[in-house]
């Protein structure tokens, strides 16, 4: 008997069946070992470096600076040497500014006024008063004038006492001065008798003297070339009345001899700005009346060192 489900039913039914993965295919894998590690390599599944991207292509950051450090181009290699240069120098005057505490910390001689113990073309040190000061400071300024500079035997550049950065009568307008700070005087006290007649011009008494009595407490203070005080009239007025401590911005510590002809051969020296601690001093030569010389200012410029 004639079941219905004849031979011609079978080949449908298995037709419809998903087909098996089998031989062919497995066969056709493994026949192409390779095709799986390329299609990893199309789509970036290995995680390599992409060529077009990152320091690899020497487009990254590292790689320009690596570039800039390393290649012989002349163009670059000078300015790898102006910056190296500058660097240097930003540095050195960062130390100096930690030692010092003042900025600039150091200026160019362009006087004869401090000779023979600064010289033309000499490059001083400066530092604020107050951070190393001498055992024979007169109370509490930070300076040692002469006179206590001689009791204690303390010196500055080859004679007693400290050689300050003021400025002159407090004025703000004016150029700072470099000289040696002498004595001190109270407010309206009579320095004749301190003082050395030898710098007084001639003057018998002290009404024949200009800031005498003293018209407040302060420093008298000269230039160790000067043939008189800063606070004695030369003809056309004294330098500086009394120097208040609070006037004074540094003391001298160090010179290098002629480093600072660099900064002299390359401009003329001017006040600077004298809104900035020892930006920028005279050293006033004040000689002895009828001398050639007398009252004639000397600019020093602490610009000079570049820093």
């Amino acid at each position: 008997m004639d079941s219905g489900d004849g031979d011609e039913g079978w080949p449908g039914r298995w037709d419809d069946r998903e087909p098996d993965s089998g031989t062919d295919e497995t066969t056709d894998s493994s026949a192409n070992p390779g095709d799986e590690t390329g299609v990893r390599d199309d789509g970036n599944v290995s995680g390599g470096d992409d060529p077009n991207t990152g320091d690899s292509a020497g487009e990254g950051p590292l790689a320009r600076v690596r570039w800039f450090m390393n290649t012989d181009e002349e163009w670059v290699a000078f300015v790898r040497e102006v910056l190296s240069s500058v660097a240097v120098v930003a540095i050195v005057g960062l130390l100096l500014f930690a030692i010092s505490g003042l900025w600039p910390p150091m200026v160019a001689i362009e006087s004869p006024s401090m000779e023979p113990h600064m010289e033309r073309g000499d490059l001083v040190f400066l530092m604020e008063e107050h951070r190393f000061p001498g055992g024979a400071a007169y109370n509490g300024t930070g300076v040692v004038p002469y006179q206590a500079g001689a009791a204690a035997d303390y010196k500055e550049f080859s004679e007693y006492g400290d050689v300050i950065v003021y400025q002159p009568d407090g004025s703000t307008q004016e150029t700072p001065i470099i000289h040696r700070a002498r004595f001190w005087v109270n407010d309206s006290e009579n320095w004749y008798t301190k003082a050395n007649e030898e710098y007084l011009g001639g003057a018998d008494s002290c009404e024949e003297l200009a800031n005498c009595p003293a018209p407040h407490a302060g420093f008298v203070t000269k230039g160790d070339n000067n043939g008189l005080y800063d606070q004695v009239d030369t003809g056309a007025g004294p330098i500086s009345s009394p120097v208040k401590s609070d006037w004074v911005t540094g003391t001298a510590e160090l010179r290098i001899p002629w480093l600072g002809r660099i900064r002299l051969l390359f401009g003329t020296v001017g006040t600077g700005d004298l809104a900035s601690p020892a930006g920028s001093v005279s050293a006033a030569n004040a000689a002895a009346p009828g001398s050639a010389a007398g009252a004639t200012s000397w600019q020093v410029n602490s610009a000079a060192v570049g820093v």
